[in-house]
């Protein structure tokens, strides 16, 4: 951080803080009201850093809006059933995991910002590995529970599933892990996730000195990019029973704040895809397109 007149580091609020008078032990931001409890100089340079954070979270909750609406419609459009039905279809499987990683990668380049970690330490791989395990013990049984008692009544999955052209299983489960999990946890959670997290910090509860509440940030990204999550697989599939993604994208969502890493929810998603399409075949369910 430089120390040069003037510049005001938006990642490092403590920067600003003075202590609580409270006496809570909080480092407190310098709002409108205890600004001219400061020096005049100390003054101005903190307006300034409070005014930079607002316009820097105003610009990047428009692009985080503007690239997911673009993304999404995109999507939507290479995935029409004419454009689907070409010669050149089998291009269109790479073309959409390439929207989602350029999308995710080169706004946060332009913007100079560190992008979210893929987590191949040894510690995070060890972390990863106990935590996926722990979540699939959880919800793969609940979700066969599901299916099953779905088949017992009569009723077909929610969620339809393509299997792959000639049986070529091998590609099919290559392209869950490597195209469909790593790009969309890339966009969802590497991009959007991690944005909501950044804008989360220039709320008002920040600026005006109280402490901001990293549990209640954490949750809030959860659910809003389980929200928009489910919103891009409704456009695109073009069915509401795609609404039901939103409960995977909280799991995924939850995966990425506990590990701080993508490795998680890129795991996990291409286990989920792999073991739900399992649970179906298994079952004679339906739900086989």
């Amino acid at each position: 951080m430089s120390d040069s007149p003037g510049h005001c580091d938006i990642a490092d609020p403590a920067r600003w803080a003075k202590p609580s008078l409270a006496g809570d032990g909080h480092a407190h931001l310098p709002t409108s009201d205890n600004l001219s409890e400061l020096d005049g100089g100390t003054s101005k340079q903190a307006r300034r850093c409070l005014g930079g954070q607002v316009r820097r979270g105003g610009y990047l909750l428009a692009e985080t809006i503007l690239v997911t609406i673009a993304v999404i419609l995109t999507i939507r459009f290479l995935s029409r059933g004419s454009i689907s039905s070409a010669p050149w279809s089998r291009a269109l499987w790479f073309a959409v995991p390439a929207v989602l990683v350029a999308a995710a990668l080169v706004p946060t380049i332009i913007r100079r910002d560190r992008f979210a970690q893929i987590g191949f330490s040894a510690r995070q791989i060890k972390l990863t590995l106990l935590t996926v395990c722990g979540a699939c013990a959880v919800v793969f049984p609940a979700t066969y529970a599901g299916l099953w008692l779905l088949r017992y009544y009569g009723l077909e999955p929610p969620l339809r599933v393509v299997l792959p052209e000639n049986r070529q299983w091998l590609s099919w489960v290559v392209y869950q892990f490597l195209y469909v999990a790593v790009a969309e946890e890339v966009f969802f959670r590497g991009y959007l996730q991690s944005n909501i997290l950044r804008l989360t910090d220039t709320m008002k509860w920040r600026s005006r000195g109280w402490p901001a509440p990293s549990g209640l940030q954490n949750w809030v990204s959860i659910v809003l990019s389980a929200a928009c999550f489910a919103g891009a697989h409704i456009i695109v599939q073009g069915q509401a029973a795609s609404a039901l993604t939103f409960l995977p994208g909280l799991i995924l969502g939850w995966l990425f704040i506990r590990t701080r890493t993508l490795l998680a929810p890129i795991f996990f998603h291409g286990l989920a895809n792999t073991c739900y399409c399992i649970m179906i075949m298994t079952l004679g369910a339906g739900g086989i397109a």
